[in-house]
């Protein structure tokens, strides 16, 4: 980490911690005028948004026209506001130098590809600094402030792809004050258990199944180490996870909400009641199929996002396919932002089937979580193929039945369904993980399928 990038990072985080002690009306008020001078921007320097939002120009946010993410791809070149950008050579700087900066300027991140095909999220040096502050806040509500005179250990089990954002953020911040043992959320168990065993991290960062399997190993003594904190993201944190994480480490478990399209999203604090809407830095509207706002306790089939300070890339109304849940009230903490007490996962991976009437019907997750957290496993995963339902269940007992387990899926189906699909378990000895490391609890296939 540099010194500009230093300079930068501790500037911000300051400013941020100002907006902690605004009240609602403040923070309202920056909101709009935020909103306001990215729209001009938009509008000044991105041939995309002038005629996407032709005759809208002061329309209010609401009656926008939604961004999706092929939207956004395919109109690439003219959606960004610095006209020296083609998507074309950021491809090829991928590939060719993917860890230093296009253009000598932009820090490069793109998503997985999960849900069709990856997109390109560009960020300057101001911008940058924002993302790297929406991280470093992360970690201060856990008690862990930016502290330049002490030299912390952590260890992050993630993805080690270059162009991942956990990976850029993680090689910006590397520095004298922060040593970082990264591995690959794909290595083999017994290699990262090794690796932190011999590290001892202060702080552990992983995802949400891996955190979950290495609080199997400590219990079972394999793993041996004493972070002061332990950080979750990526991916749903159930409540059996946290219970069994926080039985093995205490209540040291802070879980985050982040994605690439817009660094930290929300985080919880010190009170663990909920996670907190970085709303200084994003504006959310939780909406249902059609785009209309949910209301607080109600899930949302996707998440629209605006990024206040990303003016390289405008991303206005942008659609994420995330199911949120916000909550009624404030924390004790005090703190301005609004809450989500619940996220459970991408809408692509809400699994539907045929009801007894004839109707489709989509299955919430919950109702295969209330199944499987009363189950002694290691790690699990239900993918939905053309031929039913395929119950990946790892750490059973070498010839223990599965009867037990079918039946409980097959009967909370039935309640909800009055029918029950084809359910094959499968003992595995790990549950796979995608390119970037993740082990998704519920997926579907049949979209996979069907385009093959």
């Amino acid at each position: 980490m540099n010194i500009e990038t230093v300079i930068r990072l501790l500037g911000t985080a300051r400013q941020l911690r100002r907006h902690e002690h605004w009240t609602r009306d403040q923070l309202e008020t920056y909101q709009n005028e935020a909103l306001t001078k990215l729209r001009a921007s938009a509008y000044a320097h991105s041939p995309f948004y002038r005629e996407f939002h032709r005759g809208m120009y002061h329309a209010p946010l609401n009656e926008l026209p939604v961004l999706t993410k092929r939207t956004m791809m395919d109109n690439f070149d003219e959606l960004v506001t610095d006209r020296s950008i083609h998507l074309a050579d950021i491809r090829e700087h991928r590939n060719t130098a993917p860890d230093s900066r296009y253009l000598g300027h932009y820090w490069v991140n793109a998503t997985s590809g999960s849900t069709g095909s990856p997109g390109i999220f560009l960020y300057d040096g101001r911008e940058w600094a924002i993302v790297l502050a929406s991280f470093a806040r992360s970690y201060e509500w856990a008690g862990l402030r930016l502290n330049l005179a002490h030299r912390r250990k952590i260890a992050v089990i993630s993805s080690t792809t270059p162009w991942h954002m956990s990976y850029v953020v993680g090689t910006t911040l590397q520095s004298p004050w922060v040593s970082t043992l990264r591995l690959a959320a794909t290595e083999p168990l017994e290699r990262i258990v090794d690796q932190l065993n011999e590290w001892q991290p202060e702080v552990l960062v992983a995802y949400a199944s891996m955190a979950r399997v290495l609080a199997v190993e400590q219990m079972e003594r394999r793993l041996e180490v004493s972070p002061k904190v332990v950080f979750t993201s990526s991916e749903v944190l159930t409540d059996e996870a946290r219970r069994l994480i926080e039985a093995v480490w205490g209540k040291r478990l802070f879980n985050q909400y982040a994605a690439t399209e817009t660094a930290g999203i929300a985080a919880e604090c010190e009170h663990h009641v909920a996670l907190h809407l970085f709303e200084d830095l994003i504006l959310v509207e939780n909406v249902d199929e059609h785009n209309r706002p949910v209301p607080p306790g109600v899930y949302g089939d996707k998440v629209l996002i605006t990024t206040l300070f990303n003016y390289t890339q405008p991303l206005i109304r942008y659609e994420l396919g995330d199911s949120i849940r916000l909550a009624e009230g404030i924390c004790a903490c005090g703190r301005p932002f609004a809450l989500v007490d619940g996220i459970q996962g991408r809408v692509e991976d809400t699994l539907t089937f045929l009801a007894a009437d004839g109707q489709t019907k989509a299955i919430h997750p919950n109702v295969f979580h209330q199944v499987m957290d009363t189950v002694p496993l290691r790690e699990w995963q239900i993918i939905q193929r053309d031929d039913g339902l395929h119950v990946l269940a790892s750490g059973l007992e070498p010839g223990e039945p599965t009867s037990a387990l079918h039946d409980a899926i097959s009967s909370a189906l039935t309640e909800q369904l009055n029918a029950a699909p084809a359910i094959r378990i499968h003992p595995v000895d790990a549950i796979p993980r995608t390119a970037n490391g993740k082990a998704p609890l519920i997926r579907s296939e049949l979209h996979a399928q069907a385009a093959d």
